[in-house]
């Protein structure tokens, strides 16, 4: 009696299973993400716009016209143009130190930098109350010297200074990393002061950190919402930002009025995002038409 070999099996419909399964399992981890992103941003966000105009252009136009949403609008715009340029400034000075210089505390430094990170606004807008309120360890001092901290503008500005501390040195720090030293120990070989060696090398080359950290910046800065509030008094028509607006009208009932301050904020939303994405492209662009950071050179530092 004879055993007879089972027939080999197709690899053919063996070879073609598996990409069927990674294509369906392609399609399923995209359908999830889509699914995901579509319930917790899309559909909200949509359906804010919908309940803003179901009754109109109208009832929008008003609420853009009243005094509370037009100081509260200006004001966060106030803040915003107060706030980026100094963390700016700051982010870039802390970066150099970290990356370019050893000294006792840069780790602390370091560290302390992603405070913002790990703090509740809500706990960073109390701890300013306890420093710079009226019984704070510096507020009985300031308030002598006719300085208002705590709710009025200069408390607002330092708790969105807070709150957006980290983005541009955090950018920034990377790039620094990535570019090295040599361009700009080249630059000092050919006499540049460390100023303009700063200004000729240094900046140019981490400009589009700089960049992305600003746009980060000015995003954290116009949607701020728990600091501000416990610092700001939430007094409309005076320290009222377009967030605290939104909740002081919802809980008025004024819904087309927390709808049409929510739409403004979507939209300068929108406008940081597309200013994101514009910058990627062109970092992008830039990359692949260059492909090198030109050496520095006599007539660059000139």
């Amino acid at each position: 009696m004879t055993v007879q070999p089972h027939p080999p099996r197709p690899l053919v419909s063996a070879a073609l299973g598996r990409p069927d399964r990674a294509q369906l399992a392609r399609r399923l981890l995209r359908s999830v993400a889509l699914g995901y992103l579509l319930l917790l941003l899309a559909l909200p966000v949509l359906l804010i716009f919908w309940r803003t105009f179901e009754h109109g252009l109208g009832p929008v136009l008003g609420a853009l016209q009243r005094p509370a949403f037009q100081s509260a609008f200006w004001l966060t715009l106030q803040i915003t143009l107060i706030a980026v340029p100094i963390n700016t400034v700051f982010g870039i000075v802390a970066a150099l130190a970290i990356v370019r210089r050893r000294f006792p505390g840069r780790a602390l430094l370091n560290a302390a930098i992603d405070l913002p990170f790990v703090l509740s606004p809500v706990v960073v807008g109390l701890s300013l109350v306890l420093v710079y309120g009226k019984d704070g360890w510096l507020g009985g001092m300031l308030e002598q010297l006719g300085i208002t901290v705590i709710f009025a503008t200069p408390g607002m500005v330092l708790a969105t200074l807070f709150v957006s501390l980290p983005f541009v040195v955090r950018e920034v720090i990377p790039v620094l990393r990535e570019i090295g030293t040599d361009q700009e120990q080249a630059a000092y070989t050919l006499g540049a002061s460390p100023w303009r060696t700063f200004w000729r090398v240094t900046l140019p080359a981490i400009r589009w950190g700089v960049i992305y950290g600003v746009i980060l910046t000015t995003a954290r800065s116009l949607g701020e919402f728990g600091a501000v509030a416990i610092v700001s008094g939430r007094i409309s028509g005076k320290t009222e930002t377009l967030t605290t607006h939104v909740e002081e009208r919802y809980w008025a009932f004024d819904l087309v009025g927390a709808y049409t301050a929510s739409i403004v904020l979507a939209l300068m939303a929108l406008v940081v995002l597309l200013s994101m994405t514009l910058y990627q492209s062109g970092r992008l662009r830039r990359r692949n038409t260059h492909g090198y950071q030109p050496a520095a050179t006599d007539e660059t530092l000139r």
